[in-house]
Order: structure tokens, then C-alpha cells, then sequence
């Protein structure tokens, strides 16, 4: 049995929620420590002031939550998408940017033909009927050409800076709280993208202002001479179909130039040795982060950003848990903190 769900939110011992469940409402109030039935602790952990938010199977979150609980923090990662997850869906009531639309390399012609690779390649990519191994292909096609036309037509990092200033996107609330959280907690956070890292870190930098030692991001970088000027793009290209843990060498570090270097971030091999997972995306192909980590347990946190009545089905069937109507981040930053926690008398302590 599914559950849709609201809450407003009481101290920590206390979970209240409202249960609809076929369209009945009824108002539960349990004390948190002496009563831990299934349906009781699950909500506490998932749902968080005033949220809609689906969980497909209670039972098998409950089960997950108690196992990463078990082997501790030391053996958590979190695994991340960045565009409509970690940032808004909608920024003062219209569509956001994503990290690679937002870019304007300040020469037009150009600006024209990456849109027009855009048209002749996005409906490829949504399209059902391609294969899998052929979209790969005409996805890497894409972003290879449209990475030389960034390098053909003159990209300058101040052209980054500038979009970013200019663009409309924006984190989600509790973003911050969450990266401190996990930061504090020494839980390692990827963050995977087809777009481009130089962009995403730029947006840490304008929207954020604080570096985090823990996170790492995992997207196409590019090579600038000493004048600001893109030259090149550094390794493989990472595409929607191959962002995970396969493409972790191409991790690097936010905000390395303000004190964070890789020596003082977790390097691949120790990330690998942590085998339990918190992932987080806005499409069920988000799913494929975890591809190429040997897991034990993986709680999937979707957020179903629009088209919500013809998607709510299959997301539900895909994730453990699913946040409604662009909501923000408040939901997991509970769920993290109590997968974050030391475990005594039963009871999750901070």
C-alpha cells in the first residue's frame, strides 16, 4: 500500500501526520522513542513541514533506513543530480535554467547553432523508441559537437560568470543545510551532471558562498589558458545516459581555488568503500548514478517536479521516496540527519 502524505512539523520526539490513504484523512500523534511501529517511524523520517510526498512501500524504506542506520554514517555517500534537484524547478513562477541552457558565450552566431543542436538532438533524446546504445551514441554525438562550438567561438570564463549572475536558478531551500549536514557528519556527496562543472561550481560560487570539503562534482570540464579562454575540454564526455559512479575519476572538487584540493576531499577509492547510498534525481534514469557502485542499500529520493498525474505512478514504482510540486529539501535533510545519527536505546541521537 502506497501513502500520500503531509505534515507540520513538532519537535523530534513527536511525529505527527496527516495519513490519506483512499482518499480518507485521519490525524495521528505518536511518541517517537516508544512506539517505533513501521508506519510510525517512516513518517518521521520522510516527510517535513507541510510537504506532499509519496513512499511506495513503507515497509522496505523502514527496512533500508534501519540497515544504513546499522552500519553508520561511515559507510554513507550521497549521490546527486543538479538541475531541477538540487536546484528549483521554477524560479519566481517560471521554468529555471539549467546549468548548460543559462550559458551565453557572448558571440550570438554561436549562442544560434548550440540551439540548434538542442532542437535536432533533444527530441532524440526523449524519444522512447531509440535504443538505449544508440541514444548513447547520438547523446555523446551532441555534446561533443556542442562542446567545439563553445571552443570554436571563443568561450571566456567572465562569459560564465556573467550568465550565472544573469540566469534564473536558484537551490532549493535547505540545500545549504543538507551539504553542511553531511559535511559535519563526513559523508561524501557526488554530484552528477551532463552539463558542464566549471558552470555548476560558478553557481556555488554567486548562489551558495562557502566552499563544502565533502562535495565533489562529477560533469564535463573544461581547460582555460591563462587568459580566461576555453582551449579544451578535459576527459571523456559525460552525457545523460553515462553520469555514475563510472565517470567518478572525473570528480573534482568545489571551490578548489578557495582552499578545498583533492587531498582534502574523499578520493574514489574511498568513496567506492561506501556502500550504502542516499540518491537523489528528478528523472527515474537519475537512477543509473549508482550504476558501477557495488551497494548494499540504496534509499532513491525523486522529485517530481510537473506532470505529476500522468508520472506519479511510475515514479512511485521507481523511487522509495517522492516529493511533489518542486517542494524543497527540508524532507531530506530529516531523512539525512537520522541517517546521519548514532544509534542508542533504539532512539536516533544527533
Amino acid at each position: 500500500m502506497s501513502y500520500w502524505l503531509r505534515i507540520s512539523f513538532l519537535p523530534i520526539r513527536f511525529v505527527p501526520f496527516h495519513l490519506r490513504i483512499r482518499g480518507q484523512c485521519r490525524v495521528s500523534y505518536r511518541n517517537y522513542c516508544r512506539n517505533r511501529d513501521i508506519r510510525g517511524e517512516t513518517m518521521e523520517h520522510v516527510v517535513f513541514d507541510g510537504a506532499q510526498v509519496m513512499v511506495g512501500d513503507p515497509q522496505l524504506l523502514q527496512t533500508k533506513i534501519s540497515s544504513i542506520l546499522r552500519e553508520g554514517p561511515s559507510k554513507l555517500q550521497v549521490i546527486a543530480d543538479f538541475d531541477a534537484t538540487l536546484t528549483k524547478y521554477l524560479v519566481d513562477g517560471q521554468r529555471g535554467h539549467s546549468s548548460h541552457a543559462l550559458l551565453q558565450q557572448g558571440n550570438p552566431e554561436y549562442d544560434l547553432k548550440r540551439q540548434k543542436l538542442y532542437d535536432h538532438y533533444h527530441p532524440l533524446e526523449i524519444d522512447p523508441a531509440i535504443p538505449l546504445d544508440e541514444k548513447a551514441k547520438l547523446m555523446e554525438e551532441w555534446w561533443e559537437k556542442t562542446h567545439g562550438l563553445l571552443v570554436e567561438g571563443g568561450l571566456n570564463f567572465n562569459a560564465i560568470k556573467s550568465s550565472v549572475a544573469k540566469s534564473r536558478i536558484a537551490f532549493r531551500d535547505g540545500v545549504t543545510e543538507l551539504f553542511e549536514l553531511l559535511e559535519r557528519s563526513n559523508v561524501p556527496v557526488l554530484i552528477f551532471s551532463a552539463g558542464l562543472a566549471d558552470i555548476i561550481e560558478e553557481v556555488f560560487r554567486q548562489k551558495l558562498h562557502r566552499p563544502f570539503k565533502n562535495v565533489k562534482i562529477v560533469s564535463n570540464r573544461m581547460v582555460f589558458d591563462q587568459n580566461g579562454n576555453l582551449v579544451s575540454f578535459k576527459g571523456k564526455t559525460i552525457h545523460v545516459l553515462n553520469k555514475n559512479e563510472h565517470a567518478i575519476d572525473m570528480a573534482g572538487p568545489v571551490h578548489e581555488e578557495l582552499g578545498y584540493s583533492d587531498e582534502s576531499t574523499p578520493d574514489a577509492s574511498s568513496v567506492k568503500l561506501r556502500t550504502n547510498v542516499l540518491l537523489l534525481g528528478d528523472h527515474i534514469g537519475d537512477l543509473g548514478m549508482s550504476d558501477g557502485l557495488n551497494y548494499n542499500t540504496r534509499i532513491s529520493v525523486g522529485f517530481l517536479n510537473d506532470n505529476i498525474e500522468s508520472s506519479s505512478d511510475s515514479y512511485q514504482k521507481a523511487f522509495d521516496v517522492v516529493y511533489l510540486n518542486d517542494t524543497s529539501m527540508w524532507g531530506v535533510v530529516k531523512l539525512a540527519s537520522q541517517l546521519c545519527s548514532t544509534v542508542s536505546n533504539g532512539c536516533g541521537n544527533q
